[in-house]
């Protein structure tokens, strides 16, 4: 019941900024960059470690490297991001642990807009660190890797997004005991793309 009520809180945060308007920006160009705040929150998927709930919230900086490119439907842009971490909680059997982390491995594609609509598919990964082992009776230093679905919505000043991420979490053999946690996740996000300085 924890991480929902404090998911939804920071749904709250969120709302309290206009991003309704009309007029859109253009999406993401090359030379541009990407500046978000986000926060999401789900539930490990059935595996050893169950029963594990999990809340982020985090902000992206990321920079648009190409122009548009492939075929068809899967034309889009290269990104490469970063996002940092600093409140990542894991709400698990014996006590929730708090921690932060950052992921400085992010691959993004964002294809093509339609309309007011940038769908987008990422990679990310990087590492946690907690206050209490992640599971516990394992490690407090985790890695992180995730995969998202996503749209962003273009606004006249912000843009939103909302993805569903898969999460996994896993010590990678720095403890004997290396079970991982696997989420499923809702993450929504607000934020602006800039575009490439002239001249």
């Amino acid at each position: 019941m924890k991480p929902l009520l404090v998911w939804f809180l920071s749904l709250g945060l969120f709302a309290t900024v206009d991003a309704s308007a009309v007029q859109a920006q253009t999406g993401p160009e090359k030379g541009g960059h990407e500046l978000e705040l986000w926060t999401g929150g789900g539930h490990s998927v059935k595996g050893v470690a169950s029963n594990t709930g999990v809340w982020t919230f985090g902000g992206r900086y990321g920079w648009v490297l190409t122009n548009s490119r492939g075929p068809g439907f899967l034309s889009g842009k290269f990104e490469y991001a970063v996002d940092a971490v600093p409140i990542f909680w894991v709400f698990q059997p014996g006590g929730a642990a708090y921690g932060v982390g950052l992921d400085p491995v992010g691959f993004k594609w964002n294809f093509d807009p339609h309309g007011r609509i940038v769908p987008y598919f990422d990679l990310d990964g990087g590492a946690l660190f907690t206050n209490k082992q992640v599971p516990l009776g394992t490690s407090r230093a985790n890695f992180t890797t995730s995969g998202a679905l996503g749209l962003h919505i273009l606004g006249e000043r912000f843009t939103w997004s909302v993805d569903v991420r898969f999460l996994h979490i896993s010590n990678a053999g720095i403890s004997a005991a290396n079970p991982g946690i696997n989420t499923l996740q809702v993450r929504i996000g607000i934020g602006k793309f800039t575009r490439p300085r002239s001249g």
